[in-house]
């Protein structure tokens, strides 16, 4: 069944993300289709004019799908205050139909970053999908990302088994067992949510900021401390001494300039 998206949209180029940067066991391309278990079910999401072909449809679960999808995001403003900045205003129209997608759950969402942390996203992404194959749900294709219960109980070695180094494997055991209510943070402003997390052990600035990007999708997260997002700055607007105080030129759509910065370093770098 067709599901309706705001056009322009280019569903590969938003969701190229995930076989670009290696295989991820529970958001998985398949013949020409993305796989993700949503609610108990897994579908498959493909192009389709004005939108993505979502099979087996299901209403229940179509907020989620759309929220994955990165729905949220409000691109039409965004496009027209990128004219004014000859990077972004080049970046928007060259990369017309990216919508960049957004983590459904935050336990996903955080132990991605773990996984991320000062290693290549090739190598985060094949750590994490045997972390996913090894506890997830198994369905047709894709694996049902591991429920934070299930890794309560796990322990350090067998993350380390899987490629885990033993801090990231106790960072990411600690945080299955901690007390915080991650599904709250949506209710938080940007600052309680950043404080919340950074005090948990492994979690830093770094984390939060993805978090709040990829994750809650707050238009004014800047993962300040990322180094490909420094990369793609210094190769679109030069040396740039403080990136955090960078943001101010790109308020108030800090969080989409750095997903078309970073897209575009990839797909249309500067010449």
């Amino acid at each position: 069944m067709l599901v309706p998206l705001p056009q322009p949209y280019d569903f590969e180029l938003s969701t190229s993300r995930f076989d670009v940067y290696g295989r991820d066991a529970a958001t998985l391309w398949h013949d020409g289709g993305l796989h993700r278990v949503f609610a108990g079910r897994e579908v498959r999401l493909e192009a389709a004019p004005g939108g993505v072909d979502v099979h087996p449809h299901d209403g229940a679960i179509e907020a989620d799908v759309l929220r994955f999808l990165g729905l949220p995001f409000e691109l039409e403003p965004f496009r027209a205050w990128a004219e004014a900045d000859p990077v972004l205003g080049r970046l928007a129209l060259g990369l017309a139909g990216y919508r960049p997608v957004l983590q459904p759950d935050p336990f996903e969402a955080l132990v991605t970053s773990i996984t991320a942390q000062q290693v290549s996203l090739q190598s985060a992404a094949a750590i994490r999908s045997r972390f996913v194959e090894r506890y997830g749900t198994p369905y047709e294709y894709a694996h049902a990302f591991p429920e934070r219960e299930r890794i309560a109980e796990a322990t350090e070695g067998e993350l380390f088994g899987l490629g885990f180094s033993n801090r990231k494997a106790e960072y990411v055991i600690a945080l299955a067992r901690t007390d915080l209510d991650l599904d709250e943070l949506s209710e938080l402003p940007d600052e309680e949510v950043r404080a919340r997390l950074v005090a948990l052990r492994g979690l830093g600035e770094w984390t939060a900021d993805w978090f709040l990007a990829r994750h809650l999708g707050r238009p004014h997260a800047w993962p300040a401390g990322d180094l490909g997002l420094r990369k793609a700055v210094a190769a679109f607007y030069g040396d740039v001494p403080d990136l955090r105080a960078f943001a101010e030129r790109l308020h108030p759509f800090e969080n989409l300039s750095a997903h078309y910065l970073l897209n575009g370093l990839r797909v249309l770098p500067p010449s």
